[in-house]
C-alpha cells in the first residue's frame, strides 16, 4: 500500500510540473496513425488522378448533358475578291495654255485667274494696227478688180452681141481677147476676195477667245505687254493664259504590276477625299496606258469624276479602292470555319447533326471568306468557332450565324 500511494503522488507531481519545451509528438509513437504531411501528400495524389481521368474522358459530363449549340454556317456561292487602297490624284480634263496667232500688244484683258469662263467668252484684245491697213488694202484691191472685172465683161457682152448679129463686123481676135481679159478680171476678184478673207481671219485672231467652258488657272500677260505669234518657230511665244476644264476631273492611280490583269474597262472604282471630310464618289475605269512604267513598275489607270460645283480643286489627293482577284460565284466559306491555310480541313455538320472532319482544297482568301476549290457543296454546314469545344462523331446543335451582306 505504502508504494502504491508513493507511485500516485510522484504521478501527480510530474503532472504539475511547468512546460519545459514542445511536447512529445505522441502521434509518431501510436502505430497505424497518419500524420497531417502525409495526408496532404495523400491528397495531392488523388486530386491528380482525378484531373487526370477527366482529361482523358473530358466530353463524359456535356455527353450526359446532350448535344452543345455550336455556331454554323452554310457554304453559299458568292462574288469573292481582294481590295487594294491606292493614293490618286486629280488633274484637270482639259488643260491649255492660251497663245496669240498673231504678234501684237495686249490691248485689253478681261480675266484673272480663278475666272470662271464658258466657251467662246473674249478674254483678251490685241491691238495690231499694221494688219488693219493690210485689210483696207486688201479690200481696196477687192474693190478695182470688182470694177475692172465690170469694165471686161461689158464690152466682151457687147461684141458677142455684134458677132451674134452680124458675124463678119467684128473681127475674131478682138472678140477673143475680150472673152480672155473677161476671165482674168473675174480670177483677179477671186484673188482679191481671198486676201481680203486672210486679212479678216487674222484681225479675228486679235480676239482672244476661251476654247471650252472651264477655269483661269494662270495669267501670263498685261494690258501693254508685246506678245508674239505663238508658232511652231517660235518655242519662246509667252502664252497668255491658261484655261482648265475643272468641271470634269481626271483621277489618275498607279496600279502595281501584280494587278496589272485585274484591270478592265467600266470596272467600278470608289473613290474618297480625306480633305473634303472624306467626300466618297463612285466612277467607272476610263482608260489605262497598257504599259508598266519601268521604274515604278506600276501602270497608270484613269477614272472619270464629274465636278459640276467645282467642289473637288485639281492638284487634291484622293484613296482609291479597287477590287482585285475577282473570282466570281465561287463557293466561300467564313474564315472561321477554317483553321486557316495550313488546315485543309473543316468540321462538317452532318444530316445526322454529328462533326465530321472533312478535307478541303482553299482558294481566294479575303478578309472574311476562303474560297472553296474542292471538299464541299453549296449548302453544307460548317461549324465556326472552337473546334477543341467538340470531336468528330459528337452530336450537336447547330446554330446558323447571320453574315454580312458582300457588296
Amino acid at each position: 500500500m505504502e508504494a502504491e500511494k508513493t507511485d500516485r503522488e510522484t504521478v501527480a507531481a510530474e503532472s504539475h510540473k511547468p512546460n519545459d519545451g514542445p511536447a512529445p509528438n505522441r502521434e509518431k509513437n501510436r502505430p497505424g496513425w497518419l500524420n497531417r504531411k502525409t495526408i496532404t501528400i495523400l491528397a495531392v495524389v488523388v486530386l491528380l488522378i482525378a484531373l487526370g481521368t477527366w482529361k482523358s474522358h473530358p466530353r463524359s459530363a456535356t455527353e450526359s448533358s446532350g448535344p452543345i449549340t455550336v455556331a454554323a454556317a452554310k457554304v453559299t456561292r458568292e462574288d469573292l475578291f481582294n481590295e487594294m487602297l491606292i493614293p490618286a490624284e486629280f488633274r484637270p480634263y482639259v488643260e491649255v495654255e492660251i497663245h496669240a496667232k498673231v504678234s501684237g500688244y495686249v490691248d485689253q484683258m478681261n480675266v484673272d485667274f480663278g475666272d470662271k469662263v464658258k466657251a467662246g467668252q473674249l478674254l483678251a484684245t490685241l491691238e495690231v494696227p499694221e494688219l488693219q491697213d493690210q485689210l483696207h488694202n486688201a479690200i481696196a484691191m477687192q474693190n478695182k478688180a470688182e470694177a475692172d472685172y465690170a469694165d471686161a465683161h461689158l464690152l466682151y457682152n457687147r461684141l458677142q452681141t455684134v458677132n451674134e448679129g452680124h458675124p463678119d463686123l467684128v473681127a475674131q481676135q478682138d472678140l477673143d481677147t475680150s472673152r480672155s481679159k473677161d476671165s482674168s478680171t473675174a480670177a483677179a476678184i477671186a484673188a482679191a476676195r481671198a486676201e481680203v478673207e486672210r486679212y479678216q481671219t487674222l484681225a479675228k485672231y486679235t480676239q482672244i477667245t476661251a476654247p471650252f467652258d472651264g477655269v483661269i488657272t494662270r495669267r501670263y500677260a498685261d494690258p501693254g505687254a508685246l506678245i508674239q505669234a505663238g508658232t511652231a518657230s517660235d518655242t519662246q511665244a509667252m502664252p497668255l493664259v491658261k484655261v482648265s476644264d475643272n468641271y470634269h476631273l481626271r483621277l489618275d492611280f498607279p496600279v502595281s504590276v501584280k494587278y496589272v490583269k485585274d484591270i478592265h474597262l467600266g470596272q467600278l472604282v470608289t473613290g474618297k477625299v480625306d480633305s473634303l471630310d472624306g467626300k466618297t464618289f463612285t466612277g467607272k475605269v476610263t482608260r489605262f496606258t497598257e504599259q508598266v512604267n519601268d521604274e515604278t513598275r506600276t501602270m497608270i489607270t484613269e477614272m472619270e469624276v464629274a465636278n459640276p460645283d467645282l467642289e473637288i480643286v485639281p492638284g487634291m489627293y484622293a484613296a482609291v479602292v479597287l477590287k482585285v482577284e475577282q473570282h466570281p460565284q465561287v463557293l466561300a466559306i467564313p474564315t472561321q470555319a477554317a483553321g486557316g491555310e495550313n488546315n485543309s480541313s473543316v468540321y462538317v455538320i452532318n444530316a445526322n447533326r454529328e462533326i465530321e472532319d472533312r478535307p478541303v482544297t482553299l482558294g481566294l482568301e479575303t478578309p472574311e471568306k476562303y474560297e472553296v476549290t474542292s471538299g464541299l457543296k453549296e449548302g453544307d454546314l460548317v461549324m465556326i468557332g472552337n473546334r477543341s469545344l467538340v470531336h468528330p462523331g459528337q452530336k450537336v446543335e447547330p446554330k446558323l450565324i447571320s453574315e454580312p451582306t458582300v457588296e
